[in-house]
């Protein structure tokens, strides 16, 4: 055999053992869309305001109301998705968030509007624990934090591209135009992932190698809740649990506060134009989304180093990224020039970004793997529970202090405690049977009395 056979060989044979990866382009690309028809109201807010009257506590309302929803059903959500699967819960829930979508821009009033943004909420709810199902089924557990870091980035590249994108469609064709589209884009979307998209014992495609590679690291089965010995409502009485949903509470404080008012901060602070405004706030969401993957990535070559075992290494990276975001938010007040300002925010993205990513990949680790999505959405309840809260006190510190100095210190506290709950709560995983074992598998006191 010459030396171009041996080179195709190997090729062929290299590609056999990575199609898993090419699953994330459904998320990523799903995630791209999701955080578009969330950032479409802000774009189109001068538009409403001007032809329908609104005012700004009105579209601040909207908002409110979406993020208060989109907790609220996290629960529900979680539970249908353990028990109707990840592909039919994610492919009708963006059916129902585009269709609500492409409606409001049809509506003229504030109650429809408000239905539309429910709506919405209640149909993005299943987006990111369906992302961790299925990286649950698709990837080994090593594997999961890089997996989950790149499709989680969609949540920074969608607010780094949607300014350009939806101010251009909103000048050539009006502000009814951004939810039109957008919609349109994610019902076809939807629809394809319907037809295409099959789970890893089902994949035609996906080599009895690279099967047997997923399946030794605990993933190449969807689990479903039906088949599961332990109820729901018992995931509530683990220590393990609500550590997560406290330290997704303080990760999600701070991210929040960059979500809400990075853009406000860099224009009262520096007067920057907003041509200015265009480059410079997204420059942070880049070093967001690139600090997630360099996040997993890491994990991954810990668990390969023989460093930590899989779980142990999400929770070393959240615990020291969380206390490293928490330091470049409580500096931010401090500097002078926008060069470090927009310097510490990128780094302070990049570091909260890294601790949201491992705490939906570590959702795997410790839930069974039945109740993957469950365990998931109750810690991103947890996380928007106190997102909801994180813009209004922020907001009313600024009004009544006119500086924006203790509402980022206060969010770099917060966020520092996520390191200790995650690193001194959610440390035991939750085995089918009920019972929380320790990364090595040791059965542990874990259970809240």
């Amino acid at each position: 055999m010459d030396n171009k056979a041996i080179a195709n060989g190997a090729a062929a044979a290299t590609t056999r053992m990575h199609f898993r990866w090419t699953v994330l382009v459904w998320l990523l690309i799903g995630g791209v869309i999701n955080y578009l028809d969330r950032a479409n109201l802000a774009i189109a807010a001068p538009g409403m305001i001007h032809e329908l009257g609104l005012t700004r506590t009105q579209i601040g309302l909207l908002g409110t109301v979406f993020s208060w929803t989109y907790a609220v059903m996290q629960l529900p959500a979680g539970w249908i998705i353990d028990r109707f699967g990840a592909k039919k819960a994610y492919a009708i829930g963006m059916i129902w968030w585009s269709v609500a979508t492409w409606l409001t821009g049809v509506v003229g009033s504030i109650g429809a509007l408000l239905a539309m943004r429910m709506l919405l909420a209640m149909g993005e709810a299943p987006c990111w624990p369906t992302g961790a199902k299925i990286t649950a089924a698709w990837f080994p557990g090593k594997e999961r934090g890089f997996a989950t870091g790149i499709w989680d980035s969609s949540s920074k590249w969608g607010p780094a591209i949607a300014p350009a994108l939806l101010v251009s469609l909103m000048i050539a064709f009006g502000w009814r135009s951004l939810f039109h589209v957008t919609g349109a884009i994610g019902i076809v979307f939807a629809v394809l992932f319907l037809l295409l998209y099959r789970n890893p014992n089902e994949s035609k495609r996906l080599s009895r190698e690279e099967f047997a590679y997923i399946e030794a690291g605990g993933g190449g089965h969807e689990r479903s809740l039906a088949t599961s010995t332990i109820k729901w409502r018992e995931l509530f009485t683990h220590r393990s649990v609500w550590g997560m949903v406290f330290g997704y509470f303080c990760a999600i404080w701070l991210w929040n506060l960059f979500l809400v008012f990075l853009p406000l901060y860099l224009i009262d602070r520096f007067h920057i134009s907003l041509t200015q405004l265009g480059v410079y706030a997204s420059i942070p969401w880049i070093g967001g989304a690139v600090g997630e993957i360099a996040a997993g990535w890491m994990v991954r070559a810990m668990v390969d180093r023989g460093i930590a075992t899989s779980m142990v290494a999400k929770r070393m990276v959240i615990a020291f990224c969380s206390v490293a975001a928490a330091l470049c938010a409580i500096a931010l007040p401090f500097v002078q020039s926008i060069g470090a300002t927009i310097t510490l925010m990128t780094l302070g993205l990049a570091f909260i970004s890294a601790t949201i990513g491992n705490a939906w990949a570590l959702a795997a680790d410790i839930a069974p793997p039945s109740l993957v999505a469950s365990v998931s959405s109750v810690q991103n309840f947890g996380g928007y529970f106190g997102g909801a809260f994180s813009p209004v006190v922020a907001g009313f510190i600024v009004d009544r202090t006119g500086s924006y100095s203790l509402a980022f210190i206060i969010g770099g506290v917060i966020a520092g405690c996520a390191a200790l709950f995650y690193w001194f709560m959610a440390r035991r995983r939750v085995d089918e049977d009920g019972a929380a074992r320790d990364a090595s598998g040791v059965k542990r006191a874990d259970v809240l009395r």
